[in-house]
């Protein structure tokens, strides 16, 4: 296992350089000149000139990547052109707000998604099955924007049972510690606050959560009903033991591995900014980030963002394939 684990950590080092060449060579070679959007539109020639000189865009773009590589080595990612705050700093401030979100979101989706799936796998063809599918197959064609809208309408606007945006209401005092709110809250013991967090993090995580949740739901069936035409499973009902007992002791643990990897694969894409979802909801996380460093051509933002994700997917898959060794033991890792 350490051997594997090794390997795998080397292998980061090509991705993440791949990765980093990507990210470069579109922002640089996207239509437009990034020192006339520093400048201003209206700014002279003289200004223009001197910004790219002050930022380097003047060196040849091979230069101008081997200097930002050697920053990123050592977590620097520049600074941003929009607040001249370091981008790594600005990601690591936002971070927690997109843990949080994913956790949340995750968490409905796993929940749901399992349950649903070994329902309609033990009731094949039922009302139950067709019922949990037809809503699973909605829930992976909805448009996340979309529905992140019905529910602000809904939910926000004609019922007013919850907040449409925000992370916290500005008029309760918080203190932050580790960054997750509703941790932070329970620490400081402010209830207030906790209510207030957990009330803004319904909606953007139901809307996050629908994707994962209908995919984990149909792969989970899936799953099971391979599982359950299995020899062993027709030995444990020969044996007369209870069938809620061969389905969640025996079935749903040999059905797990696919599901394990559908659950790691979406947990490190929404880990990775929520992009749609966090600008719906103006959700302060590395998501929104991304898409106002994008919108204003802050290309330090920008490069950086897209390495941190980079890094943040393939570490949540190593856990992912390590977590299969747990779940079935019959897998070695050479």
């Amino acid at each position: 296992m350490k051997r594997y684990i090794i390997k795998r950590l080397l292998m980061l080092i090509p991705v993440l350089l791949g990765a980093s060449i990507l990210a470069f060579s579109l922002i640089h070679l996207a239509p437009g000149d990034p020192a006339r959007t520093i400048a201003g539109e209206h700014a002279s020639v003289q200004t223009i000139e001197k910004v790219r000189i002050k930022y380097g865009l003047d060196k040849p773009l091979i230069t101008q990547y081997w200097i930002w590589l050697k920053q990123a080595l050592r977590g620097d990612f520049g600074r941003s052109i929009v607040s001249n705050e370091y981008v790594s700093k600005e990601i690591l401030s936002r971070f927690p707000n997109t843990v949080e979100l994913t956790l949340f979101s995750m968490f409905i989706a796993i929940v749901v998604g399992v349950l649903a799936g070994i329902i309609s796998a033990s009731r094949q063809y039922s009302l139950l099955d067709y019922g949990f599918m037809g809503i699973a197959l909605f829930g992976v064609s909805m448009p996340v924007f979309w529905l992140g809208i019905m529910l602000m309408m809904i939910f926000g606007v004609f019922l007013r049972w919850l907040p449409i945006s925000g992370r916290i209401d500005i008029t309760i005092p918080f203190t932050k510690i580790t960054g997750l709110y509703l941790i932070d809250s329970i620490i400081t013991g402010n209830w207030a606050a906790f209510i207030s967090s957990l009330r803004h993090l319904i909606l953007p995580s139901l809307a996050l959560g629908t994707i994962p949740m209908a995919t984990i739901a149909r792969i989970t069936r899936s799953s099971m009903l391979e599982v359950l035409k299995q020899d062993f499973i027709r030995t444990e009902r020969a044996k007369g033991l209870p069938e809620r007992t061969v389905i969640y002791k025996h079935a749903v643990r040999n059905a797990l591995i696919p599901v394990v990897t559908v659950i790691g694969l979406n947990f490190g894409l929404l880990l990775s900014g929520a992009i749609l979802t966090e600008t719906v909801f103006s959700w302060p996380g590395v998501g929104r980030y991304v898409v106002n460093a994008v919108q204003m051509r802050d290309y330090p933002a920008v490069q950086g963002c897209v390495l941190f994700f980079a890094f943040i997917f393939v570490v949540v898959n190593l856990i992912t394939d390590i977590v299969y060794v747990y779940i079935d033991p019959r897998i070695k890792y050479q």
